[in-house]
């Protein structure tokens, strides 16, 4: 969650109108990702495969697919946090786009890419050359060509104009959806169909996800990377889903992989086109080495800006703020609030408002932004030393907890909500209201950015030991062995090179 005056705190201070009922849904869309032609950050320099880099700008300036992405280019950058910004990473990055983009179906195409401020693990690409992949993306690749592999795949959409038939098929479902509202607003089955009609926009068509994985190989392999990096990362990326969700055996279709077709089907088409350069391991380069020194000291998780996740617990310095969410809940720190979902359908959002009324905090919760508020139940409270106030409010089939407290200008504000009925709501919301509270300078100070650190394997060292230095999970061997792209039956061996996660 994003510090400053009205960030997500990202409020005015105006009442939004805002409706509690929103949390759950809101909390389960903002895991859609994937491969989506939205609008992401930017990296400056675009990089070509000769010693003379073009810039985009120059480039394709009277290129209206480009015009697209220029426009919805800064929109990205404002939702993903901003660009990440390490000369090291960028050389990188932009070493091996270089190395695709002379083997791409257009070499002639140049690409302006971005390193996003964000530890999700996505790429995106948008019309026109614009190319964008995560932190969090490049912590889990193992070496550079699973990055390779993310990046060809994206190529691909643009050298196939996937983004222009994206948005024409935008066009066609504007229309169809008047149709709908028109025709069936008052009818569910109406709402139903433009709920489908909005998912199905939100990624690239099946057909076009495959023709990318397949024109993505190709590249791979004759760029001299190892074609088989695309399935070995679809791999990792279903399994980091898997070890990300609170339910392992729960529904995945809202993850960053909804997007794509089955996982299964990509590993399977991927390893198919990979035979065509030969058997798995004996053909290509990984760039291991060069990729782990890359991104030694590759920010990992949060940043500062947007406060920290540590166990069950978030902390922000800037802010000065802590408090814990209960266990078995999974902790989502967006730059807008910060969500948690946990078992039985129960969600949390915490976020916060600038506070320039000053009016009481009773009066603040029944201004108009709860749907569903029940007044009688709204009360001042105090929680450790702190001004606060409460209330419950219902909405269809959820019942919710309103908590609201004030510190210096700021409001913070608790919506924790539930399946009606639910005995979980008062024992969740207690959780958050006894464990929220300031800390102290010294606390704050301590807190420390969490980094990707390469090391070697000393003669003594085992999986467990390595695991075991390992910050800010509690299941350190799991996330060791994911970012490392190690199974089950892995080993290491003295002078081996291997990424932990430390201050």
């Amino acid at each position: 969650m994003k510090t400053g005056t009205g960030t997500g705190l990202r409020h005015s201070g105006k009442n939004p109108g805002y409706s509690l009922h929103a949390v759950v849904g809101l909390i389960g869309l903002l895991a859609l990702s994937g491969c989506q032609s939205v609008i992401e950050q930017t990296y400056e320099p675009s990089v070509a495969p000769s010693a003379t880099p073009q810039i985009v700008e120059e480039v394709q300036k009277n290129d209206p697919r480009a015009q697209v992405g220029a426009r919805e280019h800064p929109r990205i950058v404002a939702s993903y946090g901003g660009e990440y910004k390490d000369e090291k990473t960028e050389r990188l990055v932009a070493r091996i786009t270089g190395a695709l983009t002379a083997v791409s179906e257009n070499p002639n195409q140049s690409y302006r890419i971005t390193i996003l401020n964000s530890p999700a693990i996505n790429a995106f690409a948008l019309p026109g050359g614009y190319l964008y992949v995560t932190r969090g993306l490049l912590a889990l690749a193992d070496d550079a060509s699973e990055v390779a592999a993310v990046l060809s795949h994206e190529m691909a959409h643009v050298t196939a104009n996937h983004g222009i038939q994206r948005q024409q098929r935008e066009e066609a479902e504007v229309i169809a959806s008047r149709v709908v509202s028109e025709v069936l607003s008052s009818d569910i089955a109406g709402k139903q169909a433009l709920a489908r009609g909005k998912l199905r926009l939100a990624a690239f068509s099946r057909n076009q996800e495959l023709q990318a994985d397949v024109i993505g190989v190709r590249m791979l392999g004759e760029a001299g990377y190892d074609p088989y990096a695309a399935a070995r990362f679809l791999d990792s990326m279903a399994a980091y889903a898997r070890f990300s969700s609170v339910d392992p055996d729960s529904d995945q279709s809202l993850d960053f992989l909804s997007s794509h077709p089955s996982a299964p089907q990509r590993v399977d088409l991927a390893r198919r086109h990979a035979r065509a350069f030969g058997a798995d391991g004996a053909v290509g380069d990984r760039g291991r080495d060069y990729y782990l020194a890359g991104i030694d000291g590759l920010l990992y998780g949060d940043s500062p800006q947007e406060g920290y996740v540590r166990g069950q617990t978030f902390l922000h310095g800037t802010l000065g703020i802590r408090f814990d969410i209960p266990a078995g809940f999974q902790i989502d720190n967006k730059a807008e609030a910060v969500l948690a979902t946990g078992p039985e359908e129960v969600a949390i959002r915490f976020d916060g408002v600038a506070d320039a009324q000053r009016r009481s905090l009773t009066d603040y919760i029944g201004s108009g932004w709860v749907t569903g508020l029940k007044p009688d139940t709204i009360r001042p409270i105090t929680v450790n030393g702190l001004e606060a106030a409460t209330a419950r409010a219902s909405a269809e089939r959820w019942d919710f907890d309103v908590t609201v407290i004030r510190i210096d200008g700021q409001i913070y504000r608790f919506l924790t909500a539930v399946p009606q009925g639910a005995s979980s709501l008062e024992p969740t919301a207690q959780t958050l209201r006894t464990s929220f509270r300031k800390m102290t300078s010294q606390e704050a100070a301590a807190l420390k950015p969490l980094r990707v650190r390469v090391v070697t394997v000393g003669a003594r060292d085992s999986l467990a030991s390595l695991a075991s230095r390992m910050m800010g999970t509690e299941r350190k061997l799991d996330l060791f062995r994911l970012i490392n792209g190690m199974q089950v039956t892995s080993s290491v061996r003295p002078g081996d090179r291997v990424k932990i996660i430390s201050e």
